[in-house]
């Protein structure tokens, strides 16, 4: 299976090369990869550069610069990617962010993964972080969930989502794998191998409080429950910074909420979304009851398997 890569990024100079190692290591390399420099005011770009000459296959765009961070730029920066590469024989299309490392043989064996499987939709691999992280310990997104960082898509379940939705709250990545799920393609997050995310989840540009206010905020636009959402805040009270995190969380949630912020889905994925969330909800709670550990990767499907 053909493959190619697209990768927004903006001030990523510290972390850029290690993405670039990993790739160019990779035992089955993709067709093309295009990174997109959004604008920045660092060195990423020139760091890009240089193996753009050793590298033919590898293509840097440089947009101009501007101020803030805006994700809908990075689902328009994909898409418009993904148009200018139609001419290109590949099955398979990843979204990776220029702040992840992962093993020589992390592309190849996500392609066997497509190969074996046509109702493949989107695949990925759980990861880690600084300070122990292991999202399928520390995260309940689960296994039918495949995280932003690294998200691959067959060709095919890309363009029958419409691609990322621009939506400037962010999200881009959840709800193209919400939209993938509801359209019945298979969404797997792989647990065999994992890559490495070298900066906490939201934390671009700005602290990790203010990135918890932001989680909250998106998790009101993206139709989340109130229920679930009480359910998250308790479980961020327990994890640094704790109180103050668990805090920003929910404020974030209920701003939101005080506001009537628009969402940026239909009705149907919220309901959608719900309904996942009272499973591992339910499954949580069975788990406790009965003194059983609860696992968090799989928490939907085993909920799945006990109805």
């Amino acid at each position: 299976m053909k493959y190619i890569l697209i990768t927004p990024a903006r001030n990523e100079e510290k972390f850029i090369a290690l993405t670039l190692a990993s790739v160019v290591a990779q035992t089955q390399l993709p067709e093309r990869w295009i990174i997109i420099d959004d604008g920045s005011s660092d060195r990423t770009a020139e760091i890009v550069q240089c193996y753009t000459q050793k590298f033919p296959w590898i293509i840097l765009v440089r947009n101009p610069k501007r101020e803030g961070r805006s994700f809908g730029a990075k689902a328009n920066a994909v898409n418009h990617a993904v148009a200018q590469s139609q001419n290109l024989d590949f099955g398979v299309l990843g979204n990776l962010d220029a702040d992840t490392s992962f093993a020589p043989d992390y592309m190849e064996f996500l392609m066997r993964k497509f190969s074996e499987d046509p109702k493949l939709g989107v695949a990925g691999t759980p990861f880690t972080q600084e300070g122990g992280y292991d999202s399928t310990r520390d995260s309940f997104e689960g296994e039918n969930y495949v995280a932003g960082p690294v998200q691959l898509f067959r060709r095919e379940c890309f363009r029958e989502i419409g691609g990322y939705i621009a939506n400037p709250a962010g999200g881009v990545d959840w709800i193209a794998v919400m939209a993938a799920r509801m359209k019945g393609w298979t969404v797997r997050s792989f647990a065999d191998k994992r890559y490495h995310h070298h900066r906490s989840m939201g934390t671009a540009e700005r602290s990790e409080v203010v990135a918890l206010f932001s989680y909250g905020e998106k998790d009101y636009y993206l139709g989340g429950s109130p229920v679930w959402q009480l359910f998250r805040v308790t479980y961020r009270l327990a994890k640094k910074p704790y109180i103050v995190g668990g805090l920003a969380l929910l404020f974030g949630y209920f701003w939101a909420a005080i506001r009537c912020v628009k969402r940026p889905i239909s009705d149907e994925l919220m309901k959608f979304h719900r309904a996942d969330q009272m499973k591992k909800l339910k499954n949580i709670f069975r788990s406790v009851f009965r003194l059983k550990k609860v696992d968090n990767f799989r928490v939907v499907n085993e909920s799945a398997k006990t109805n």
